[in-house]
């Protein structure tokens, strides 16, 4: 499963352009065309980079980097401004403002993609490793493999999504919604109660030991969670 990346753009043959190269360079995409799109776009998803434009209908790019950059649950989401304003001052107060780059139209797509996967190597590890690794258990992205304490792990393809996608952020509480939305797709009806069975399927599976360490938290109201605490026995 790759990186989410939102792309905030008003110009609609730019922001389809960027969608078809990052697309195609495995990235999952989702596009709002205005600041207000994306600010209830961001109520319901969290994508793992944002590219933002600087002038946008309504909201603004700066406004909408201030909000995100202030709330607990999307202060560390990277963001890239986009923008045709070329000025330092203006460049230095995107940066002033939260967002981590700074890109100036018109701009070359294999330099915004290099520099994309550069962002998201700092920040996130994980979403760009070959092998995900955490306490005694390992999910090797290429063969689709998953072992724990050296011994593999036979999972359905939609236990192993389920599981990479927890394993992205250690941590990170996610709702059902969201798990259905990240997994299945926003674009597939599937009752949120499926979550839970196929989230007991998956415990089933990586759990097959007496005495092994659950790595999936349920988080009382709220949804499911990779254990941090496991996360770091690694």
């Amino acid at each position: 499963m790759s990186a989410t990346i939102l792309i905030v753009e008003d110009e609609a043959d730019l922001s389809t352009l960027m969608r078809y190269n990052f697309e195609a360079e495995g990235f999952a995409v989702l596009t709002a065309a205005s600041g207000d799109e994306a600010a209830e776009l961001m109520r319901e998803t969290r994508p793992d980079l944002i590219l933002l434009d600087w002038m946008l209908p309504g909201l603004s790019g700066i406004e909408l980097c201030r909000r995100w950059r202030a709330r607990t649950d999307t202060a560390r989401i990277p963001i890239i401004m986009l923008t045709a304003r070329g000025e330092e001052d203006e460049r230095v107060r995107g940066l002033a403002t939260g967002a981590d780059d700074y890109v100036t139209k018109p701009f070359s797509l294999p330099e915004l993609v290099a520099r994309v996967n550069a962002l998201l190597r700092r920040a996130s590890p994980a979403l760009v490793a070959n092998v995900l690794r955490a306490g005694d258990l390992e999910l090797d992205r290429t063969s689709h493999r998953v072992r724990r304490a050296g011994r593999d792990v036979h999972l359905g393809p939609t236990e192993y999504r389920l599981l990479e996608y927890l394993m992205r952020h250690p941590g990170r509480v996610y709702s059902r919604e969201q798990l259905l939305d990240g997994v299945w797709g926003s674009d597939v009806y599937v009752d949120e109660r499926t979550v839970d069975v196929h989230v007991g399927r998956l415990r089933k599976a990586i759990n097959r030991r007496a005495g092994d360490a659950d790595p999936i938290r349920t988080v009382r109201g709220a949804g499911y969670a990779f254990d941090e605490r496991f996360a770091a026995a690694g």
